[in-house]
């Protein structure tokens, strides 16, 4: 879910892929997911795959968007997206490895929502995150409510000149701008877990009426359509890696779900 459709710079540096090299696709200024210094969950299973085929990791990075998938995997600059949601139909998916949801983010002893039904968000002041042209699950449940006038929208991809775009929403949080913020469970938990000010994470909860909205996420490796090899052979290591994977994610705070 993670996987950005927009983004002001795209920075194309294909890998030296030689020998046995676990080419991976990623974003050098995304964290939690991934960065340039390999400081993100999605590099730290990347280089745990490679470890278990025999492997070592290239990377060809770029800064996700619409183009992503385009302009890296079917370029053959890479063969492997450590994260897209299950259903994603620009690539072929190996079995899940985690699953999250969105969440609630507010300051520790402030309003702690859990339910996009909570009166209280009609006078809250509520901040989420722009993807696109179209609205992201909270953002779309909360018009569906009539709750427009009190939310502020953060781009996704915001400046990409600083380091991880997406953390402005959760600093806006912590300086108190926003009450609240409704965002995808994976930045909300890493971000609150490392911000200087005390935050609460809950996850979303009263989401069913809101159907066909979705707010939780399998989240697959993606590999070029076709390349059933690589696929299975991800799927193996899926199953043998599962708990390790799972230890990353929790390290990281990442809201599993189920």
């Amino acid at each position: 879910m993670h996987l950005k459709l927009a983004a002001l710079v795209l920075l194309c540096v294909p890998a030296v892929a030689q020998g046995a090299a676990l080419r991976v696709c990623s974003d050098p200024n995304n964290l939690p997911f991934s960065n340039r210094a390999g400081q993100g969950f999605e590099n730290r299973i990347a280089e745990l795959v490679a470890r278990d085929l025999h492997m070592t990791v290239a990377y060809t990075w770029a800064a996700q968007h619409e183009t992503f998938v385009k302009r890296t995997l079917n370029k053959h600059a890479c063969d492997v997206v450590m994260g897209v949601p299950v259903g994603y139909d620009e690539v072929d998916q190996t079995r899940p490895y985690y699953a999250s949801t969105y969440v609630f983010v507010a300051r520790r002893g402030g309003a702690r929502v859990a339910s996009l039904t909570d009166p209280r968000l009609r006078r809250l002041k509520i901040g989420v995150h722009l993807i696109g042209d179209d609205p992201a699950p909270p953002e779309a449940a909360l018009g569906q409510e009539g709750i427009v006038n009190n939310v502020s929208g953060f781009m996704i991809y915001g400046d990409y000149a600083k380091p991880n775009p997406p953390a402005r929403l959760i600093e806006a949080v912590e300086s108190g701008q926003v009450d609240v913020a409704a965002v995808w469970g994976p930045l909300g938990g890493y971000f609150a877990k490392v911000s200087p000010v005390p935050l609460s994470v809950t996850p979303v909860t009263g989401t069913e009426g809101f159907a066909p909205l979705r707010f939780r996420f399998a989240i697959a490796m993606g590999v070029r359509k076709g390349d059933s090899a690589l696929r299975n052979r991800l799927d193996g290591v899926i199953a043998r890696e599962h708990g390790v994977i799972r230890n990353i994610l929790t390290s990281y705070g990442v809201p599993l779900w189920r």
